[in-house]
């Protein structure tokens, strides 16, 4: 995460950024995900594409929930249905295709693989979906 007022990388739970002192989200010149200079009235980061909406991020109904991933990951990982949701859709199809061409000798594997990325969605250390967006609670 970068300081939206500085373009300085932040922790992803830094409430402030060090350099200047601003709240975490306030500000508006810098892309929170590249921490580039971002053009004012932009509506996506030419650098990285992450959407933008001036000052603010503008998410709306295309963010999708942290719950639902982390549980498709848990109950689904060795299909990796968590994966397609989330739009990561080559790491879906290498799980699928793994669990279902070695007739479900590589199903163990992927359902650990599931299991784990389904833990690691709920607990926070994955914070966004393939296009960057934030996921919701």
């Amino acid at each position: 995460m970068y300081c939206k007022n500085c373009g300085a990388q932040m922790g992803e739970r830094a409430a402030f950024c060090i350099r200047c002192g601003a709240g975490a989200g306030n500000g508006g010149g810098y892309c929170h995900n590249c921490g580039q200079q971002a053009s004012p009235g932009a509506q996506v980061c030419i650098h990285c594409g992450c959407v933008l909406h001036g000052a603010h991020y503008a998410y709306g109904p295309e963010q999708k929930s942290r719950i639902a991933a982390g549980v498709l990951g848990i109950l689904l990982g060795l299909l990796g249905i968590h994966n397609f949701y989330l739009g990561y859709t080559s790491r879906g199809l290498t799980q699928l295709l793994i669990t279902v061409l070695t007739c479900g000798v590589g199903a163990v594997a992927m359902s650990i693989w599931g299991l784990v990325e389904g833990i690691m969605i709920l607990t926070r250390s994955v914070n966004v979906d393939a296009a960057g967006i934030p996921l919701r609670d």
